[in-house]
């Protein structure tokens, strides 16, 4: 006769999970706006951050200068987004990948070097790209933080311009740490777990970890660039 109780029992069970994770829920949520970086994450490619937010289609990357993925999918994705632009525009945002004992590092060196010479962004990254094996777990299994520190600034400063010394000196800087960590941070909060990762007007694509290449990416932003015409000229003309 007492069976019939545990069915209101575990409603009332169930109404406190629910309202436990609607509470913790929240409690992100706020924490989030709390701890928000004065400026949105990543850099802005070709100098098209104006056009990233208004008419242009926006691609995201998520891209770790260490990941051989990553250095795999960039020449096509730049590409294909240099074919479009300005109707494309594009945000790369440095994201880490854990098991690069210091892909951390060379984040922070993009943001050291958009710091020192905001043109030399890219063009480091392209560096890296070009000498990841100096920066592989093999290659720097016996060297220590600071001395991978330095052969990074001395790479970095064939792109920025400035001395090697000066470049080091960011690496002191909690700016660049703090940068790179919100780098992280926001790619865990958009659900990325690997690199590279690529959004399209706030989509992810499929393959997430995996380079696309040249032709599917024509493929991605064909229909939308000329559907973005023609919502162009539908406005124009009325």
């Amino acid at each position: 006769m007492a069976r019939p109780a545990r069915a209101p029992l575990l409603r009332r069970l169930l109404l406190l999970a629910a309202l436990a994770a609607s509470c913790s829920y929240y409690l992100l949520v706020l924490q989030a706006q709390a701890t928000a970086p004065p400026r949105y994450d990543g850099f802005a490619y070709g100098g098209g951050a104006a056009a990233a937010w208004k008419d242009a289609v926006l691609v995201e990357a998520f891209l770790d200068p260490l990941c051989p993925d990553s250095r795999d999918a960039w020449q096509p994705l730049k590409l294909a987004v240099e074919r479009y632009a300005p109707r494309v525009s594009l945000i790369v945002h440095p994201f880490p990948l854990p098991y690069h004992t210091y892909s951390f590092h060379a984040c922070r060196a993009l943001y050291i070097a958009n710091k020192l010479n905001l043109s030399s962004t890219y063009p480091l990254l392209e560096l890296f790209f070009k000498n990841q094996e100096k920066f592989y777990n093999s290659a720097t299994s016996s060297s220590s933080s600071p001395a991978v520190a330095v052969e990074m600034s001395k790479m970095a400063a064939q792109a920025v311009g400035n001395s090697v010394s000066e470049f080091l000196q960011g690496f002191s800087d909690r700016r660049t740490d703090s940068a790179a960590r919100v780098s992280f941070k926001y790619g865990c909060t958009r659900g990325v777990f690997g690199a590279p990762f690529f959004f399209v007007n706030g989509f992810l694509q499929p393959g997430g970890g995996s380079p696309i290449d040249y032709s599917t990416w024509i493929g991605i932003l064909d229909p939308l660039v000329s559907q973005q015409g023609e919502r162009i000229e539908m406005f124009t003309s009325i």
